[in-house]
């Protein structure tokens, strides 16, 4: 798994660039890769997603684009390559405040996002996120990752976690968390 990869912008096209780092052209799906310069160093935030017959590699100039884009991935009907073009075209700000006020037809305005998928957005994230596109700290990211690291699907995880107390130490949060599960 990548946090990032730092290069130079070798080659931009219309969905994607491909960043130099030594001497390795990394091909990389970004929100808009026109925002990009030819010749020009970046830090890159990587997401990389591996499918059974795919590996592929999703970037983004900052941290707060790809918090907001690995949320809506998580998002059911929801894969990568119909959030890139939700971060690419709406400003992070805008997305969650149409998330926030239930604004299905601002949603319904990115491609592919029909009816259905703009109410399963909202059901999902709304109250999720802040204004950097992270999630509130309702929630407990670390114990978030224990049990995905269990095997856990992140959908089953996040109805669980509203429901441990956030006050209990880790060790007790995780051993609520699984009998939730037992339930």
């Amino acid at each position: 798994m990548y946090a990032y990869i730092k290069g130079t912008v070798k080659m931009i096209e219309s969905n994607y660039i491909v960043l130099d780092n030594n001497g390795i052209g990394y091909l990389i799906y970004t929100p808009n890769p026109y925002s990009f310069d030819i010749d020009s160093d970046y830090i890159i935030y990587i997401y990389q997603n591996v499918k059974e017959d795919e590996l592929s590699l999703y970037g983004f100039k900052t941290k707060e684009e790809k918090d907001l884009f690995l949320k809506l991935i998580e998002v059911k009907g929801l894969g990568c390559k119909m959030a890139l073009p939700i971060i690419a075209t709406g400003s992070i700000s805008g997305i969650i405040d149409a998330i926030e006020r239930e604004n299905i037809l601002y949603l319904k305005k990115f491609p592919k996002i029909g009816d259905k998928v703009a109410r399963q957005i909202i059901l999902d994230l709304k109250g999720k996120l802040n204004t950097n596109g992270i999630v509130e700290t309702k929630t407990n990211d670390e114990l978030i990752e224990v049990l995905k690291g269990l095997g856990y699907k992140t959908s089953d995880i996040l109805k669980v976690v509203r429901q441990v107390d956030t006050n209990l130490s880790i060790e007790d949060q995780i051993k609520e968390a699984l009998k939730l599960f037992l339930k």
